[in-house]
């Protein structure tokens, strides 16, 4: 609309020609904001409220008397309330840019002043301090002139050439230099120690590896000697197993068959030898029984009787075989053989049975001459 004006949000507009503004200002002060102005009859203008820097880079004198250059970097603006816009609208409204130019000089003193005051182990220790005694100082004065100060940063103190700050801070750098070297020599320790570690846990770890490989190819190489012994092993083990067994069985049949010998010839044998005695014997005790009886009758009818008697104990002889298992093994020369033996037996029964005869007889004459007082010597 004509003739309506607004100011930015960073700004405060001051309408002159009208009536006087708050406090007998010169002109009245609208922020926030729109107002009617009446052409030709009002003029207005606009202050900057928004945020302004000032740099200063000043050399001063500590108490020791070293000359130091301070830079340091000032942030400020007008002030928001009506009178602090009047104050710094009177001053900077048609030259703004003054502002930071003013801002700076003020500073500048009042740098100069404190760091005369202080030492440079002070300054340089102790940075927020001087900076908190400046804003303080220069309060007052800045709110004269309808500015404020929102910070103030102090970004370097320099000696120059004198090498004061240098020489001061020579024995923490050798402290920090020694801290280090310390530092990296136990860096470079530890460094080394670890890599020894590292190679005698390599080196280990090589050697348990090369045992277990070892014991592995060890244990590969048995296996495989094992898995290839294994056929002919278990062979070998079941022929002697067979043979163990082939001879258990000879044995037990060889044992069998001693005792079936026993049981069928030896047994039967002694049986009928142990019969063929004893009948031999009751023959031979009947006979001399006979001889005796008959010794009267003489020597030949004695023999006759005993030859007539043989074929009978023959006989006799024979018939015990009959029930016996006797094996034949030469054929018909065999039988001859068994038949010659019988014969035999009977005569040598007939012999012993004889022989007896005489005996007895001799000792019967003995006895008749020695009764009648002749010994007959045969």
């Amino acid at each position: 609309m004509f003739g309506y004006r607004v100011p930015a949000p960073d700004q405060a507009m001051l309408i002159s020609g009208g009536r006087r503004g708050h406090g007998g200002a010169p002109f009245r002060v609208v922020t926030g904001h729109g107002k009617f102005v009446l052409p030709v009859f009002r003029k207005v203008r606009f202050l900057t409220l928004a945020m302004c820097e000032a740099e200063v880079a000043e050399k001063c004198v500590s108490r020791q008397g070293i000359t130091l250059t301070v830079r340091a970097v000032i942030a400020f603006k007008v002030g928001n309330d009506t009178e602090s816009i009047v104050n710094a609208g009177q001053r900077f409204l048609s030259d703004q840019e003054q502002m930071a130019v003013l801002t700076g000089r003020i500073f500048a003193g009042h740098l100069r002043a404190i760091i005369g005051s202080m030492t440079v182990e002070e300054l340089i220790t102790e940075r927020q301090k001087l900076a908190t005694e400046v804003l303080d100082t220069s309060k007052a004065e800045m709110a004269k002139i309808g500015l404020i100060v929102d910070s103030l940063q102090i970004q370097s103190i320099d000696d120059g050439d004198t090498g004061y700050i240098d020489a001061m801070s020579a024995p923490h750098k050798a402290a920090i230099q020694r801290q280090a070297q310390i530092a990296q020599a136990k860096a470079s320790q530890a460094s080394a120690e670890a890599e020894q570690e590292a190679a005698r846990n390599q080196a280990e770890y090589a050697r348990q590896t090369a045992v277990v490989q070892a014991q592995y190819n060890a244990e590969v190489d048995r296996a495989q000697a094992q898995a290839a012994q294994a056929g002919p092993l278990a062979e070998a083990h079941a022929q002697q197993e067979v043979l163990s067994a082939r001879t258990e069985l000879a044995q037990r049949a060889a044992d069998l068959r001693q005792q079936q010998l026993v049981a069928e010839i030896v047994k039967p044998a002694e049986a009928e030898a142990e019969r063929i005695r004893v009948v031999a014997l009751a023959e031979a005790e009947r006979m001399k029984i006979q001889a005796e009886a008959a010794a009267s009758h003489g020597r030949v009818a004695l023999d006759r009787m005993l030859i007539d008697q043989l074929p009978q104990i023959v006989k006799e002889a024979a018939s015990g075989l009959s029930g016996a298992n006797v094996n034949v093994l030469n054929g018909a020369d065999g039988l001859g053989e068994i038949a010659a033996s019988l014969v035999g037996q009977g005569l040598t029964i007939l012999d012993a049975v004889r022989r007896n005869m005489n005996e007895s007889e001799g000792k019967k004459q003995d006895r008749r001459g020695q009764e009648d007082g002749v010994v007959d010597v045969h």
